[in-house]
């Protein structure tokens, strides 16, 4: 179970933040907007959210998951694989001390972001990326280890993200798409198909019984619903124009 949450508003120059969506320019009254709601579903589902201003330095700052892993025995921060990313590290540490009195690192010639980290219980899968390589995860693994948790590395060669084609549900359940529909790593789990003109779908977000899904995907919603999870629907179309998904716009620990 979840109790806190740590996001960051969006800053203006969110247009011109890192993309390969081909969907145009955000709209950064109703990127606010939706982020304000995606706020409210994390309280919704029982957390406390640390809200933090945002930083026009770093035009993809709002998504915070990349810069740090939160455990429920550490706090990692990462060295993501874009370059202009970087500095939003120190940013979000004083935050984190907050909650983590220590706080290990991945230090170069590491390279992590962890939208390409999922958590399954206490084993960790990472996906190898243009934006995390072996010598980050190999990092990240002996730190879990080293606090008696575990890691493991998932090969990968069409996602942007690990978690851009998949979402563990809790209860064996992981939602797929695309490379990771047959991927041989998770043929253990109960897997659920989005399928490819909802893939966006495939990064949804359970939090405490609830499953957060991203707004006008019908057919993934219902798949979700059927397996009997409560769901709320979180519109996220300015941050799909990023890239952007529901789990990185938030450190859920």
């Amino acid at each position: 179970m979840f109790t806190r949450a740590i996001v960051r508003k969006p800053c203006l120059a969110m247009l011109s933040g890192l993309t390969e969506a081909n969907m145009g320019l955000p709209d950064y009254t109703l990127a606010c907007a939706q982020h304000d709601d995606y706020i409210s579903a994390l309280k919704e589902c029982g957390l406390q959210v640390t809200e933090l201003p945002a930083i026009e330095d770093y035009p993809d700052s709002c998504f915070v998951e990349d810069v740090a892993l939160l455990t429920r025995k550490c706090a990692i921060l990462t060295h993501p694989g874009a370059a202009s990313r970087r500095g939003e590290v120190s940013h979000i540490e004083d935050a984190i001390k907050l909650f983590y009195p220590h706080i290990e690192r991945i230090n170069l010639t590491g390279h992590v972001e962890a939208g390409d980290i999922m958590m399954v219980d206490d084993h960790f899968y990472i996906g190898l990326s243009a934006r995390t390589n072996v010598d980050g995860a190999t990092q990240m693994i002996k730190i879990l280890v080293k606090h008696n948790l575990s890691g493991s590395m998932v090969e990968m060669s069409e996602l942007l993200h690990l978690k851009t084609g998949l979402s563990y549900l809790e209860n064996n359940n992981l939602l797929t798409f695309g490379e990771m529909n047959t991927h041989p790593d998770f043929a253990q789990f109960n897997g659920i198909k989005i399928d490819k003109d909802e893939d966006y779908a495939a990064n949804s977000v359970w939090i405490n019984g609830t499953v957060l899904v991203p707004k006008g995907f019908p057919k993934a919603l219902h798949a979700i619903q059927q397996l009997g999870y409560k769901t709320r629907e979180v519109a996220m179309s300015e941050f799909q124009k990023l890239d952007g998904g529901l789990s990185c716009l938030s450190l859920r620990f």
